[in-house]
């Protein structure tokens, strides 16, 4: 069946994932790929991915019904354009035109944790008003109510990494004081824990487990930093879930033990924040879920060039 298949992409600084969904938004088949970094890179990176699809498919490119990109950086959906995105060394890319012309399929494009965002709802099973703590490199959130995305005026809902709140005013990239994202974060981490590495998250648990005293105060600076983004998610938008994901969420039950045991804390000490239940929010994406891909692929429909 022709035109029946839509694609989904989650291009990211080292890997692009995608998938092919059908009718129902199952997804049917997936691959996944190093990412070329540059303009050229990233769509050359794009076009081998569909042909990957293709391949598993058993169909021609031209066969499938559109192509939709989660993408980091600043998105202009109206112009089919990503700017900023500099973890993966572009400025400014027409990407939906230049890989529409490349695959003659329709091309969308949306924020990656917007596109994971509305992904992960739909993976989940979950109604209502629905957000997506981002914890990777950065910090963000998406937000979702009943399937339909919040984007904003100019695009930018969601980006609480970069609210001024922590006292111990440390200086972020943006070039504020401050940020959320200088304590909930990979790049945080890095500057708690230094002996980590560039990937400090995938060391962590062991190094605690063998009485590593500055990776369990590294973690527990996490767990507080993730806990206070999921109080703040809740006072602002009253979420029904909050789901917790990006690279961090494969420090897994014990970050989501920890958040949670955070909330019950503070809410021993406040019968407001008692009254939330906030802990009881809290979920995890799963450490295999391709819900950016997914995301992007859904989005897809609402918005064709």
């Amino acid at each position: 069946m022709n035109g029946t298949l839509r694609i989904g992409m989650d291009i990211g600084g080292t890997k692009t994932e995608a998938v092919a969904l059908d009718r129902e938004g199952r997804v049917v088949a997936g691959a996944r790929i190093p990412t070329e970094a540059g303009a050229d890179g990233v769509v050359s990176t794009a076009e081998r991915v569909i042909a990957r699809l293709a391949e598993q498919t058993g169909r021609r490119t031209a066969e499938f019904a559109s192509v939709g990109v989660g993408i980091p950086g600043r998105i202009d959906r109206e112009r089919g354009e990503v700017h900023n995105a500099y973890n993966i060394g572009v400025e400014r890319l027409p990407l939906a035109r230049r890989l529409a012309e490349a695959t003659g399929l329709p091309v969308a494009l949306d924020n990656d944790v917007t596109a994971a965002a509305i992904g992960a709802a739909h993976l989940m099973g979950l109604d209502g008003v629905v957000a997506y703590l981002n914890l990777g490199t950065g910090l963000a959130a998406g937000l979702v109510i009943d399937g339909t995305p919040i984007r904003g005026a100019h695009g930018v809902t969601g980006e609480i990494g970069h609210l001024p709140v922590d006292p111990l005013e440390r200086p972020c990239p943006c070039g504020q004081r401050g940020c959320l994202e200088t304590v909930a974060s990979g790049s945080a981490l890095k500057r708690y824990w230094p002996a980590g590495g560039d990937h400090p998250g995938r060391l962590l648990l062991a190094a605690i487990d063998a009485g590593d005293a500055e990776a369990e105060h590294a973690f527990e600076q996490l767990v507080r930093g993730a806990a206070s983004c999921v109080r703040l998610l809740a006072l602002t938008l009253d979420p029904h879930t909050v789901i917790v994901g990006g690279g961090l969420r494969l420090l897994g039950p014990r970050l989501l033990d920890g958040i949670r045991t955070a909330l019950d804390s503070w809410a021993t000490q406040s019968p407001f924040i008692d009254m939330l239940e906030l802990s009881g929010r809290v979920q995890l994406l799963a450490a295999d879920s391709s819900a950016a891909a997914v995301g992007a692929a859904l989005a897809s429909e609402g918005r064709r060039r």
